[in-house]
């Protein structure tokens, strides 16, 4: 057992659902961050210096193409208030490995689109490896 600044006694397994919680809602609150200084502090994080995004045969890697990458989301799909970036109920974990689905969710509630997400993560609990794959793609 491990005792919490709180006091209160809580087991390994307890932790881990806990920063696993953490790193699914810093990932979904990073895709809605309006602040580019706030959105480039939570890039560094959530990623390893050279951690990489994995999406449509495409590679994002390091903090600057992960910037990039994540600010074109936000201006396309959020910042016009057409989606908000959501996540569902859906999280596992095991090991090294976070899988969850992020989803684009129009202001009536509807999932635009979905996607699942693999985070494959480091030591220090840093995205190394962020896997992207549509499950629901979004109406042309």
């Amino acid at each position: 057992m491990t005792s919490l600044a709180d006091g209160k006694d809580t087991t390994m397994t307890e932790i881990t659902e806990q920063r696993t919680a953490g790193i699914v809602a810093r990932y979904v609150a990073v895709w809605s961050e309006p602040l580019p200084e706030s959105r480039r502090a939570a890039i560094a994080g959530l990623w390893a210096p050279d951690g990489a995004e994995f999406v449509e045969g495409t590679r994002f890697r390091g903090h600057e193409e992960l910037r990039a990458r994540i600010a074109g989301a936000y201006e396309e799909f959020v910042a016009s208030g057409r989606y908000a970036v959501t996540a569902a109920d859906a999280v596992a974990r095991h090991d090294d490995i976070v899988t969850f689905t992020i989803q684009l969710t129009a202001p009536d509630g509807e999932v635009a689109w979905a996607a699942r997400v693999f985070l494959l993560l480091g030591a220090d609990g840093l995205i190394l490896e962020d896997y992207q794959l549509t499950v629901k793609p979004l109406a042309g």
